[in-house]
């Protein structure tokens, strides 16, 4: 059984930091692509970050400078860190991970979403 769990959400103060986590379980090949996602009340679904198996980060314009995309390929785990953080950074966060073995089939899997609340 394949699945992610996210973790780490919780409820923080403006200016303050969380750090988000992912972890995988029931996965034995390489990933190659990890996001973190977010979806606010009332708003669609965003792309918040992006790593890539080749090392490159990509970010939404309102995080750049504040949010922190990692991984530990060994474990096969992402991270988010949140620093700075904004109101309108609340919303669900979910990881998502996906790769494309070609023959070997596909990888293309979420996790649950943990709740990032920030007051002002």
């Amino acid at each position: 059984h394949v699945q992610l769990q996210a973790s780490g959400g919780g409820l923080v103060q403006a200016g303050g930091s969380l750090r988000l986590s992912c972890a995988a379980s029931g996965i034995d090949r390489s990933i190659n692509e990890m996001d973190w996602y977010r979806q606010a009340p009332g708003k669609l679904r965003e792309s918040v970050a992006r790593s890539s198996g080749n090392g490159r980060t990509n970010y939404v314009d309102s995080v750049k400078g504040r949010f922190t995309i990692s991984r530990d390929n060994a474990k096969n785990t992402l991270y988010l860190q949140m620093n700075s953080l904004m109101p309108e950074d609340t919303g669900i966060y979910y990881c998502h991970f996906y790769s494309d073995y070609g023959d070997g089939g596909e990888v293309n899997i979420w996790g649950q979403g943990t709740q990032v609340t920030v007051s002002s």
